[in-house]
């Protein structure tokens, strides 16, 4: 039988087209799918199906995704990290240069002055220095995170002519390659605070980074600081942010976003999130979350997971099982020792893990009994076991 999607957004057609191939049906009536695709749709407030193996997010974030309950039930949920990531830097070129020049302020006050008639060109002339702002080249731009995101900011920014700072204690090889070698690199977040004219955060929202840019932060920064959130709004504490404008410290902020309370103030930039509110991104994020749901369903291989290791091994004419554990010693022991004892011979075998979870990918030569799959089951620490067929992927 084929694999049934059930999408809970509207998806873009360029993306469910990735799905309608064979071996697939796109079912959104379906009650238990195998697999779930989804942009913003609320999965915390109802029951995950029990059949479901895999959730894709189009879109980097996944607040909306219950993941802990996921990986305990050997779900692996996927997101689309840097699919939008051009749409994002964009608007961020954009959100720099509005809390320069009062770009939005300017065209504002040039409407409210439409009834004057032929007096219009001479107010224009007259008021215009009330909108004058510095420009951005020459200036320091910190960049914290550099991720897909964080490094076309970067890229970006030097080519407009600005110093580039970038500060990222976890960041990928990838990601250091694509950097232009103009970007300079900060040894913490104190230096470039001090350092930067222009604040850009694009840093994951954790425990650890929620309020990251609060009080303390703010008073190492220097006066007159511009700061730019795409990335997620708690990350910047709103009571030391407000606090900051008032007091001139920081000079606007630009969010993605806003609040009630963020929108009163007067030198607060509040953009509806619009980051990745292009038909492109909409399209790339849409592309990527189907490419990576069949090719998990249909072949076991994982890519872009939030909470399951990437994993992948060539898929060939052999049977495949692939066995979610917890990351505790001696399960790949067990695993081969169940096979083992059912003359099971394994072609190939691939094992990564992540935090607390494990995962494998076992090619086998000959296909596995029903049998074996339950004593696989049976094994202390394993949390799933999925087998997939020779050419179904079943």
């Amino acid at each position: 039988m084929p694999f049934t999607i059930k999408t809970l957004n509207n998806i873009s057609n360029v993306g469910l087209t990735e799905l309608n191939v064979d071996g697939f049906v796109i079912d959104n009536d379906a009650e238990d799918p195998d697999g779930i695709v989804l942009r913003s749709a609320d999965l915390h407030s109802a029951p995950i199906p029990p059949n479901v193996k895999g959730i894709a997010r189009a879109g980097a974030g996944v607040n909306n995704i219950p993941v802990d309950e996921c990986t305990n039930r050997a779900v692996v949920v996927f997101n689309t990290p840097g699919a939008n990531a051009n749409g994002v830097k964009e608007l961020v070129v954009a959100a720099m240069l509005l809390s320069s020049r009062r770009i939005s302020e300017g065209i504002e006050w040039a409407r409210s002055i439409a009834d004057k008639g032929d007096e219009v060109p001479a107010l224009i002339e007259k008021e215009k220095k009330r909108f004058a702002g510095p420009e951005i080249a020459g200036k320091t731009l910190g960049i914290v995170g550099l991720g897909a995101i964080g490094v076309m900011v970067a890229n970006a920014a030097s080519e407009l002519g600005m110093n580039v700072v970038g500060y990222d204690p976890y960041i990928s090889v990838s990601a250091a390659w694509g950097l232009r070698r103009s970007v300079m690199r900060a040894k913490s977040l104190d230096e470039l605070l001090s350092a930067s004219d222009y604040i850009t955060v694009h840093a994951p929202l954790t425990d650890k980074t929620k309020g990251f840019i609060g009080k303390e932060a703010l008073t190492k920064a220097k006066r007159g600081v511009r700061i730019i959130n795409f990335a997620r709004g708690p990350l910047v504490d709103e009571d030391a942010v407000l606090e900051a404008l008032d007091d001139g410290r920081v000079s606007r902020y630009a969010t993605d976003f806003p609040t009630a309370r963020l929108i009163q103030h007067p030198e607060v930039i509040p953009i509806p999130h619009l980051g990745a509110s292009t038909p492109e991104s909409e399209d790339n994020c849409a592309v990527m979350a189907a490419r990576q749901l069949r090719e998990f369903l249909a072949t076991g291989n994982i890519v872009n997971s939030v909470n399951f290791p990437d994993c992948t091994m060539p898929h060939s004419d052999d049977y495949r099982i692939v066995i979610t554990n917890r990351n505790i010693p001696n399960m790949v022991g067990q695993i081969t020792q169940v096979l083992g004892e059912e003359n099971v011979n394994i072609a190939d075998l691939i094992n990564r893990h992540k935090d607390d979870i494990a995962y494998n990918i076992i090619d086998l030569d000959s296909e596995i009994s029903e049998t074996s799959v339950e004593k696989l089951r049976e094994i202390d620490g394993v949390v799933g076991v999925r087998v997939i067929g020779r050419t179904n992927g079943m």
